[in-house]
């Protein structure tokens, strides 16, 4: 439109410098029309600018009656221009990368008559429309609101929309006004990790709660623990008579292991060094996000209390809780993990243990450098309980590959016996171990491990 309207002056101008060179008024005559539809595009023009309220939402042109600047009132406020207005809405604002998002977006003409609005509503990196139209254009009356529908589907991660642009065209396409119109919206999207059944952890300590946790001492329970002489109070039903045959003096009573709840806390390695991409499959970290979400569903419905530790360019951590708050906050803080580089934690030896409460159990999410497997051991000593899963780097990148490794190939069988001598140390350590291939589940490795220990 900038090139139509300098065009029509510059010709304008060449007839008029023309008839004066030459001395013809019909050439002046030439220039008569072009300057009359000139003058018409101008009269019906925009407004010249945009002027925001308090209202972010709203956007203001000034009134242009009296050729005069809109002034505040005698109480401070400003008098009412031309407004358009708008206003995002989004079906759901936490979701699974799956799920479509449906967004009408509402845009509103609270001024005079506009011929032609032609609007483009911005999207955030990661989100991309599905259905429904990125662009559109319409004439909006005085008071007009029309609405604009939307699909979106997103990656995992935290979003904020940015602002849509708006440009105001006259009825003959000379002059335009664009301005941006802010809807403020935020969408977090989940990481969705597959559906494990129940697991039970043993941490070298127990919270005094009932819960499904084995506690290594006696009292009620379901699990045999040992037997001891009847007392006063004990129920006749756990009398071992068995055992009291063989005493002519005593009887002799069956008692159970406690069962509470325990402190389970994961940690997240989202050290840039570890973790692989693919552009056929992807990031490795994002399978070991998959894997902490997971986790969460399961710990934290038996009772448990749970924290998050992501460790890598940052330490963002979510502090030990319980229920579906502790759930959602925890999802939330995975949504937005994501993998980087940090020179002062480029080793796990900087973990705050402190974050975890003594005796607590640590899930330790990583693919694992060389240098990590005696740090990890290191945990143990300190009296944690201590559980490995670990998405194998060795099995991810042979998966990128059109032909697969041989089982002579002299690499390979290097690469995973080195991979194996680090896990029995760890295990020697004892700390539990579950060697993940992420092209298969979870469920059965993390079963087959947690069998193995007990």
């Amino acid at each position: 439109m900038r090139a139509n309207r300098y065009f029509l002056l510059f010709l304008m101008f060449g007839l008029v410098i023309a008839s004066l060179a030459t001395r013809r008024g019909d050439i002046i005559a030439l220039a008569m029309p072009f300057l009359a539809y000139v003058g018409l595009a101008f009269g019906f023009a925009p407004p010249a600018a945009f002027q925001s309220q308090k209202n972010k939402n709203v956007f203001e042109m000034p009134d242009e009656t009296d050729g005069k600047e809109n002034q505040a009132g005698e109480d401070g406020s400003e008098e009412p221009g031309e407004k358009l207005s708008l206003s995002r809405t989004l079906s759901r604002s936490n979701v699974k990368p799956a799920q479509p998002i449906e967004q009408p977006l509402t845009l509103k003409n609270e001024g005079t008559a506009l011929d032609e609005v032609l609007f483009s509503g911005g999207l955030p990196p990661g989100v991309s429309l599905v259905e429904g139209p990125a662009q559109a254009r319409m004439p909006l009356d005085a008071g007009e609101t029309t609405v604009i529908a939307q699909t979106l589907q997103a990656r995992r991660g935290e979003y904020a929309f940015p602002p849509a642009q708006v440009v105001l065209n006259e009825t003959f396409g000379l002059f335009s006004v664009q301005a941006n119109l802010t809807a403020a919206a935020r969408l977090s999207v989940e990481p969705d990790g597959e559906v494990l059944r129940p697991f039970i952890l043993r941490p070298p300590q127990t919270r005094g709660f009932a819960g499904p946790v084995p506690a290594r001492q006696g009292g009620r329970g379901t699990d045999f623990f040992g037997v001891r002489e009847y007392q006063s109070g004990d129920s006749l039903r756990h009398i071992n008579w068995k055992a009291s045959n063989r005493s002519f003096r005593s009887l002799y009573t069956n008692i159970f292991e406690q069962q509470r709840i325990a402190d389970v806390g994961i940690i997240l390695d989202a050290r840039e060094q570890v973790d692989l991409h693919n552009p056929e499959l992807g990031s490795l970290f994002e399978y070991s996000v998959r894997a902490a979400a997971a986790l969460t569903e399961p710990i934290l419905h038996a009772g448990n209390r749970l924290g998050l530790l992501v460790y890598g360019p940052g330490m963002e951590s979510v502090f030990p809780g319980y229920g579906k708050i502790q759930q959602r906050r925890i999802l939330r803080a995975l949504a937005r993990a994501g993998a980087g580089h940090n020179f002062a934690l480029e080793s796990l030896a900087h973990i705050p243990t402190r974050f975890f409460p003594a005796g607590s159990q640590i899930i330790l999410i990583s693919p694992l450098s060389p240098e990590d497997p005696p740090l990890v051991a290191h945990l143990a000593t300190l009296g944690y309980g201590v559980l490995v899963i670990s998405p194998n780097p060795l099995v991810y990148e042979n998966l990128t590959r059109s032909e697969a490794p041989l089982p002579d190939d002299l690499a390979w069988r290097l690469a995973s016996a080195e991979r194996r001598f680090y896990f029995q140390r760890m295990q020697r350590a004892g700390v539990q171990v579950v060697d993940w291939d992420v092209s298969q589940p979870l469920a059965p490795h993390l079963q087959m491990a947690l069998r193995r220990r007990r």
